[in-house]
């Protein structure tokens, strides 16, 4: 049987070497025209040009980062629009900012003069947007009132705070720009983080910045001492006795039968007052509902130290004989 020869898959050290010269024309080609490309003028590419900001950093700060270039048209020769479209060694232009709080743009015709300059020997053509936007305020140092961020604690169940709650310092001084400042109206929040508060308070907590405010805002006090005095409410009942005003003789109540039960809570500090209270419930037929015909319980007196007063039954109903 006659044998057949196999091909070998490769490819001969002849045809290699014809296929690199092919390979090294085309390059050669190729690199002739870019380069004679690139030494061409009045080519018109668009690019995003760096820029860089200059103002009193002492007395002015960001409070946005600042815009790093714009785009810009140009014309020139093909390696300098190259080099300024890589942005190969190519300066920033830098904005002067005299007073950069009194605005919040800057005008690109008015950098177009100044910057075709700088770019020269580039020629500037124009820019693509009508303004550069930023953000930069004025450094200001304040001193804010203070106040406990009330969901930052919980008081005990009939537990109230009686009276105002204290600073020492009553203030806290922050430095940062206006706007920032302005967003705390005034106040600065104060955590306790306490839960279920059953006695007089007094604690020295610490005060900080929120993170996303911490890069921009400073503060002179790290802690501040908050105390204040608690009210304990106590629960209790009591039966009342109806008294009843302006009543014609024909009308009735439909269950004269009940007596009314109040409950409430009172300070504990004013318990032994409480026992020397005579409260009644008066029942006013001039303040009658005239629709369904009922009539609600006026508890007297009410002192300022008991609260949350609730009656049950706290409406009656009329009959009319």
């Amino acid at each position: 049987m006659p044998e057949t020869k196999k091909s070998s898959g490769r490819i001969s050290s002849r045809k290699l070497s014809n296929l690199k010269v092919v390979v090294l024309c085309i390059a050669a080609a190729a690199t002739f025209w870019i380069l004679n490309a690139l030494n061409k003028d009045n080519y018109t590419t668009i690019v995003d040009y760096p820029i860089a900001w200059s103002f009193d950093e002492d007395k002015y700060m960001a409070v946005q980062p600042l815009p790093e270039s714009f785009p810009i048209q140009i014309s020139g020769d093909g390696w300098d629009l190259l080099r300024k479209y890589f942005k190969l060694n190519e300066p920033p232009f830098v904005i002067n900012l005299a007073d950069p709080a009194s605005r919040s743009y800057i005008l690109t015709a008015d950098l177009k003069r100044p910057l075709g300059d700088f770019i020269t020997p580039t020629t500037l053509l124009g820019a693509l947007e009508d303004s550069i936007h930023f953000k930069i305020d004025k450094i200001e140092t304040r001193s804010l009132d203070l106040a406990v961020d009330s969901t930052s604690f919980s008081l005990a169940k009939n537990v109230e705070i009686d009276g105002e709650i204290i600073f020492s310092p009553k203030k806290i001084t922050l430095t940062g720009p206006s706007s920032l400042l302005d967003s705390f109206e005034g106040k600065f929040p104060v955590s306790l983080a306490e839960n279920r508060i059953s006695e007089n308070f007094k604690k020295t907590v610490p005060v900080g910045i929120d993170k996303n405010l911490a890069d921009f805002v400073r503060l002179k006090e790290h802690t501040v001492e908050v105390s204040f005095s608690i009210i304990q409410y106590l629960e209790g009942n009591k039966r009342l006795k109806i008294t009843k005003i302006n009543f014609p003789k024909s009308v009735s109540l439909e269950k004269e039968d009940i007596t009314p039960m109040m409950t409430y809570l009172v300070d504990e500090n004013k318990v032994a007052d409480l026992k020397e209270v005579e409260f009644e419930a008066f029942l006013d037929y001039g303040k009658r509902n005239r629709v369904d015909s009922t009539i609600s319980i006026e508890v007297r007196p009410i002192p300022k130290y008991i609260k949350n007063i609730t009656v049950e039954p706290a409406i009656f109903k009329l009959k009319y004989d």
